[in-house]
């Protein structure tokens, strides 16, 4: 890892100030270091400002989530070369494309890893200067922000879990320093990743508003919260083929009971109103101010050049089976001349008097790392038997008004994953978590094409910026 990569971490932290709510993410002025952290509120802002970076288009905002891993997943077509995301879909690796967008997304995630190492360390260092309350907090967020950092860079750069446990990862960053730390196993990342979700889940279940206060999006859902640890828990152990383990941590999401389905009403109404993200699903949500810059480009303006990220009308009535009631088909698309694209990211947003850029309600800058819904995938492929998991899978088709797979024991296991893949699909379109189960099930036929893949497209080359400093990996 580049020495230069972890001293502007530390520096980019240490410069996080002053904002006017805890959740406004928007970092305002520099402070030195011993300054940030002599009080409770320069922790806040620590953490904010990592949430910021986590927001960037390099990471969550676009790379991470609704771009290049929703490319992977081939949820996009584009007719010309100059296209957003044209070499990415043809998993051309060693094309400038990719190799760009690789390094961009290595370096700001180690980055934002720094930052949150630093915090993590200054909240032992100098716990004098936090409350009990603070402390379990804003530590209890540190640790699973790190967890949720290296889960993601492992699944983009590691092997397949269940062939490759012994194969060489990714490092697995504890602390804040300038050496090249040997990668881990696929094992040893996986297992720290739950050490760091572990802790985070101790600390936070006895202090997180979550509880007390709810998820509206003026407190926890726009945060690493004890549910979305625990959805992330569901999420690793079932990557690790865990079921029973993955299962647990699903159901305790869902008896949570603060993540309701999405009312028909809301998803159908009119376009200053409707509810695209289907909001009070998200257990758990980044907020970037800065995300229309990008959409627009991608899903409205260059459309009809060939160089917006779409579908064929005959590609979406396939993936959601022709379906006339699928409140995702009817709702979460826009056609212009005949070509359909996502419209997950056209969220309405009204400004109420007096509210900022970064207000906790805006409605138009969200991304959705965590749904309700994937606990509810997860618990349907983990049941005990094919008929309990028919009962699960079926609580999300009736929520989007598909009709329900027979309850009755007539469903095949086969089938049942077959449906279950299906709706990862349709649910998590241009939000990038399909191309990890796509990963996860060692899926050669990609989505729309006519030809299998290797399964060697699912690792993704250690970028350049890693190996020229890192030795190690041989």
């Amino acid at each position: 890892m580049k020495i230069y990569l972890f001293l502007v971490a530390v520096m980019t932290v240490a410069s996080l100030a002053g904002c006017s709510k805890y959740l406004d993410v928007e970092p305002k002025s520099s402070v030195a270091e011993e300054q940030m952290f002599a009080s409770e509120t320069g922790f806040e802002q620590a953490l904010v400002g990592v949430y910021s970076q986590l927001s960037k288009q390099s990471m969550y905002g676009d790379r991470l989530s609704l771009g290049f891993v929703s490319a992977l997943a081939q949820n996009y077509t584009q007719s010309s070369s100059t296209a957003p995301y044209y070499e990415t879909r043809s998993y051309n690796y060693n094309s400038d494309e990719v190799r760009n967008i690789l390094s961009a997304v290595w370096s700001s995630s180690y980055n934002a890893i720094a930052g949150l190492n630093k915090i993590i360390e200054k909240t032992e260092s100098n716990r004098s200067a936090l409350s009990s309350r603070g402390y379990n907090l804003i530590r209890g967020e540190a640790l699973a922000l790190r967890a949720y950092i290296h889960f993601d860079l492992f699944r983009l750069f590691g092997s397949d879990y269940q062939s490759g446990k012994g194969q060489k990862a990714i490092p697995y960053e504890t602390m804040v320093d300038a050496f090249a730390n040997v990668p881990g196993t696929s094992e040893e990342v996986c297992r720290m990743v739950l050490n760091d979700i572990m802790e985070a889940a101790d600390l936070l279940k006895s202090v997180d508003p979550v509880f007390q206060e709810g998820t509206d999006m003026d407190t926890r859902r726009i945060r690493m919260n004890y549910y979305g640890v625990k959805g992330l828990a569901a999420r690793v152990y079932m990557y690790m083929g865990d079921k029973s383990a993955a299962a647990k941590a699903a159901q305790e999401v869902v008896d949570g009971a603060e993540f309701p389905f999405v009312s028909n009403t809301r998803v159908s109404a009119a376009a200053g109103s409707k509810d695209r993200l289907f909001m009070s699903e998200l257990v758990f949500a980044l907020r970037s101010r800065d995300i229309l810059t990008w959409t627009q480009n991608y899903f409205r303006f260059y459309i009809s050049s060939g160089r917006g990220l779409t579908r064929t009308l005959a590609n979406i009535n396939t993936l959601y089976e022709n379906s006339t009631t699928d409140v995702r088909k009817l709702y979460l698309f826009e056609q212009d001349q005949g070509i359909l694209f996502p419209s997950k990211f056209w969220q309405t947003y009204t400004p109420i008097t007096g509210e900022g850029l970064t207000s906790s309600y805006r409605t138009d800058q969200l991304i959705p790392l965590i749904r309700i819904s994937e606990m509810y995938y997860i618990l349907a492929e983990a049941a005990n038997s094919t008929q309990s998991g028919v009962v699960e899978l079926n609580k999300v088709r009736f929520a989007r008004a598909v009709s329900k797979l027979p309850e009755d024991g007539s469903v095949t296991p086969t089938q049942l994953q077959n449906e279950i893949q299906k709706e990862y699909h349709k649910e998590f379109y241009a939000e990038g978590q399909y191309f990890f189960y796509l990963k996860r099930k060692a899926i050669t036929r990609m989505p729309f094409m006519t030809a299998d893949v290797p399964l060697s497209i699912y690792k993704l080359p250690i970028p350049d910026v890693e190996l020229e400093y890192n030795p190690t990996y041989q």
